[in-house]
């Protein structure tokens, strides 16, 4: 057989709409991917005859690929491990298995998006393609033009700086910030640096979806027009629903 004309593992897996590449890599290591009754590993790769499994279950024909806009509320937890209480899969309850683009944590809310598209996931993370997320930030004291300038200039946190971004007040204890990168609770640590703690922390944008208009703890689809701005159309392996 023209091993060429195989498909790496976490490749067909999210193909199908269940994880991302990265997440489905995690399966495999987990021993959770059986491919005919096998054990799978990072290495196996998938003919068309194959039979696959995870957790026991056979993965069907690919799905319409769905985009979609969440207003997630505090206590929601950005996880796919149905065993988690409040996750993310179960608040949506959409028809299709989606899973969230990056996260927010537990504590913040706002704007996230949900796919089962696997393979725009880290096109839509990585940092060198710029997209834009932005914040609206309540802290427990004023907010100064010396702390919206540090913000601005980048902080240091987790053994890195941060890459500078745009920062700026809004009214007395509320700033809004707009970042190209996303590290763990990221605006969480740049605040305590200077001796802030956030009191609230909501995610309005990402790239050109608003959270406007989206009611707290509802979800839409993406529109055409936000799709063709978002992805780039060779990306799009099937056609979304919208």
């Amino acid at each position: 057989m023209n091993t060429e004309a195989l498909m790496r593992i976490n490749k067909y897996l999210s193909e199908r709409g269940l994880c991302s590449r990265r997440e489905a890599d995690a399966w495999v290591e987990a021993g959770r991917i059986t491919v005919n009754g096998q054990v799978a590993t990072l290495g196996t790769r998938i003919a068309p005859d194959d039979s696959v499994c995870v957790d026991g279950e056979e993965v069907g024909a690919p799905t319409r690929h769905v985009y979609i806009a969440l207003h997630k509320p505090v206590g929601v937890e950005c996880t796919t491990n149905r065993s988690v209480q409040h996750n993310i899969v179960d608040f949506v309850a959409h028809k299709e298995r989606v899973f969230p683009i990056g996260r927010l944590d537990k504590d913040s809310e706002g704007l996230i998006l949900l796919t089962n598209d696997g393979d725009i996931v880290n096109l839509l993370l990585r940092r060198e393609h710029h997209h834009e997320k932005e914040y609206v930030v309540t802290v427990d004291r004023p907010v100064t033009d010396e702390f919206i300038q540090a913000m601005s200039r980048g902080v240091a946190i987790l053994d890195t700086i941060t890459a500078p971004c745009v920062c700026s007040r809004v009214s007395k204890n509320v700033f809004r910030i707009v970042l190209t990168q996303g590290l763990n609770r990221q605006i969480r640590r740049m605040c305590d640096v200077f001796g802030y703690t956030v009191r609230r922390l909501v995610r309005v944008r990402f790239c050109n979806v608003l959270i406007e208009g989206l009611e707290h703890g509802r979800w839409r689809n993406l529109t055409s027009a936000e799709l063709d701005s978002l992805i780039p159309k060779n990306t799009v392996a099937a056609t979304p629903e919208v």
